[in-house]
Protein backbone atom coordinates (compact mmCIF):
# COMPACT_ATOMS: atom_id res chain seq x y z
CA UNK A 1 0.00 0.00 0.00
CA UNK A 2 1.78 3.26 -0.97
CA UNK A 3 1.24 6.25 1.37
CA UNK A 4 1.98 9.90 1.06
CA UNK A 5 4.34 11.66 3.13
CA UNK A 6 2.45 14.81 4.01
CA UNK A 7 4.77 17.91 6.74
CA UNK A 8 1.23 18.67 7.61
CA UNK A 9 -2.06 17.30 8.61
CA UNK A 10 -4.39 18.33 5.72
CA UNK A 11 -1.67 18.05 3.13
CA UNK A 12 -3.30 14.80 1.20
CA UNK A 13 -6.82 16.35 1.44
CA UNK A 14 -5.47 19.73 -0.20
CA UNK A 15 -3.89 17.48 -3.13
CA UNK A 16 -6.82 15.27 -3.82
CA UNK A 17 -9.29 19.18 -3.90
CA UNK A 18 -6.44 20.29 -6.07
CA UNK A 19 -6.19 16.81 -8.28
CA UNK A 20 -10.20 16.65 -8.20
CA UNK A 21 -10.48 20.14 -9.94
CA UNK A 22 -8.02 19.33 -12.45
CA UNK A 23 -10.08 16.33 -13.45
CA UNK A 24 -13.17 18.70 -13.64
CA UNK A 25 -10.86 21.18 -15.74
CA UNK A 26 -10.25 18.34 -18.32
CA UNK A 27 -13.92 17.14 -18.75
CA UNK A 28 -15.40 18.21 -21.81
CA UNK A 29 -19.09 19.89 -20.75
CA UNK A 30 -21.98 20.08 -22.69
CA UNK A 31 -23.30 23.13 -24.33
CA UNK A 32 -25.63 25.13 -23.25
CA UNK A 33 -28.04 24.53 -26.08
CA UNK A 34 -27.03 20.26 -25.42
CA UNK A 35 -27.64 20.71 -21.83
CA UNK A 36 -31.38 21.93 -22.23
CA UNK A 37 -32.18 19.44 -25.38
CA UNK A 38 -31.12 16.79 -22.71
CA UNK A 39 -33.03 17.84 -19.64
CA UNK A 40 -36.19 18.30 -21.62
CA UNK A 41 -35.94 14.53 -23.18
CA UNK A 42 -35.06 13.52 -19.61
CA UNK A 43 -37.97 15.37 -18.00
CA UNK A 44 -40.36 13.99 -20.81
CA UNK A 45 -38.96 10.37 -20.10
CA UNK A 46 -40.08 10.82 -17.06
CA UNK A 47 -43.93 12.36 -17.23
CA UNK A 48 -44.44 9.24 -19.51
CA UNK A 49 -43.25 6.91 -17.21
CA UNK A 50 -45.22 8.35 -14.45
CA UNK A 51 -48.03 8.40 -16.84
CA UNK A 52 -47.47 4.17 -17.55
CA UNK A 53 -46.99 3.38 -14.04
CA UNK A 54 -49.78 5.60 -13.07
CA UNK A 55 -52.26 3.76 -15.36
CA UNK A 56 -50.52 0.47 -14.47
CA UNK A 57 -50.96 1.11 -10.78
CA UNK A 58 -54.81 1.85 -10.89
CA UNK A 59 -55.59 -1.11 -13.03
CA UNK A 60 -53.68 -3.13 -10.89
CA UNK A 61 -55.80 -1.77 -7.82
CA UNK A 62 -59.16 -1.83 -10.02
CA UNK A 63 -58.46 -5.46 -10.74
CA UNK A 64 -57.25 -6.39 -6.55
CA UNK A 65 -60.48 -4.76 -5.41
CA UNK A 66 -62.65 -6.51 -7.34
CA UNK A 67 -60.87 -9.87 -6.90
CA UNK A 68 -60.73 -9.55 -3.11
CA UNK A 69 -63.17 -7.53 -2.38
CA UNK A 70 -65.91 -8.83 -5.11
CA UNK A 71 -65.87 -5.31 -7.09
CA UNK A 72 -66.46 -2.98 -3.84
Amino acid sequence: MKRTATTKRGGSRFKFFTETIAELRKAVWPTRQEAIRLTIIVLVICLVMGGILGVLDYGFTRLMKEVFLGGG
